[in-house]
């Protein structure tokens, strides 16, 4: 850069011929190239001892600050009166960091532990017989659940009546989890957007596909990704949701199976097995396990697709009604055959010539959306 040049690029920051004194001084101090190199590597605080920083702020050697228009000091007003906005540090860091993921038993304690009174009202623990249905239940039906079990009952059903907040942390962390534990991601995402779509909920908010289930619905896909028995089992039913032709949404329908199984709870299909390992949640949990396990295995064999998901649930719930001991077993076989690497879902299995249709131009029907054959089957939750 030349002594002219210099002299030039101060003149351009201060207009009018305002700093025509200072750079005169630079040529005057810096004669040469070597010097305006040494001139770029002295630190800021060195400047003063050049004279370059008096000469820029010093108003005897000639400078007058030029007249100020009205729009500037309306501006200057304006920006005076704006607040100072600090920012929030602890806040920007959490946003850096992925947030940590949640057990299914920490997410549990939460609920435990918040006051669900108002949710709790609207439950209806048991379905309401009358007539021959009620003295046929009575012979012949499955027994009571025992006395000490029904507290826990109540509280599945009315974490089912609880909907998703988006502004509570714990349900952000639920959230957050199951979408890491199914694409294997390590980063948060926003908790509304396209990318749940892929993860097979409708619409760009979760929420809104919760209906009949709550959050006992994402309470259910936490238990299946955050346990080591289930987590293989869990991705592979994904990665079947996603085929070319046997395509279905993975989230959604986990919710119609949860669904079922809160039914399944209040027509007591499950007291037999609660009492027996004096517990609920952990039966329910199983049972919505062994449900998702048996359709994924229909859905494959059957070579079942998106047309067929209303009719598939429909006999799914009469069985899983029918038979729960037969589905948990299902579930403990495969289970350990999975400890010992020998289970699979997804073995090479395709039909010549088959051709399916893709999911976006077809509708979900889930098992809310057909009409029961039972007199005795009420509306789900």
């Amino acid at each position: 850069m030349s002594e002219t040049s210099c002299s030039f690029f101060i003149e351009k920051e201060f207009q009018d011929g305002q700093l025509e004194s200072v750079s005169a001084g630079l040529s005057s101090s810096y004669k040469d190239k070597g010097a305006l190199m040494a001139f770029r590597g002295i630190p800021i605080s060195e400047l003063t001892n050049h004279g370059i920083l008096q000469a820029l702020t010093a108003e005897t050697n000639g400078w007058q600050p030029g007249v100020v228009s009205e729009e500037v000091l309306r501006a200057q007003e304006e920006w005076e009166v704006v607040d100072t906005i600090h920012p929030d540090i602890e806040s920007g860091v959490r946003s850096q960091q992925p947030g940590q993921l949640i057990s299914f038993s920490e997410a549990l304690e939460h609920f435990q532990s918040v006051d669900l009174s108002s949710f709790k009202k609207r439950i209806q623990p048991t379905i309401q017989r009358t007539g021959l249905a009620a003295l046929r239940h009575c012979l012949f039906g499955p027994p009571k659940l025992h006395q000490g079990l029904r507290e826990e009952r109540d509280l599945v059903l009315t974490i089912a009546q609880c909907g998703l907040d988006s502004q509570n942390p714990t349900h952000g962390r639920v959230l957050q989890t199951i979408y890491k534990k199914l694409t294997g991601s390590k980063f948060d995402c926003a908790l509304h957007g396209d990318h749940w779509e892929d993860l097979g909920f409708q619409g760009a908010n979760p929420a809104t596909d919760l209906r009949g289930a709550g959050f006992l619905a994402l309470l259910h896909l936490l238990y299946l990704v955050m346990d080591s028995k289930t987590l293989l089992m869990a991705q592979e039913i994904f990665r079947l949701s996603h085929h070319h032709i046997q395509q279905f949404p993975f989230c959604l329908m986990s919710v119609n199976i949860t669904r079922i199984a809160i039914q399944a709870l209040r027509e007591e299909c499950l007291s037999r097995e609660c009492n027996r390992r004096q517990k609920v949640i952990p039966v329910v949990n199983s049972f919505y396990a062994a449900t998702f396990l048996h359709l994924a295995r229909v859905w494959r064999t059957q070579q079942k697709t998106i047309l067929d998901s209303g009719f598939v649930l429909k006999d799914l719930e009469a069985l899983a009604k029918k038979s729960p001991k037969r589905l948990l077993k299902t579930l403990d076989d495969y289970l350990a055959q999975v400890s010992k690497g020998q289970a699979s879902l997804l073995e090479a299995h395709k039909r010549p010539g088959s051709q399916g249709p893709h999911s976006k131009d077809l509708t979900f029907t889930g098992v809310c959306d057909l009409q029961s054959h039972s007199s005795e089957s009420a509306g789900l939750i």
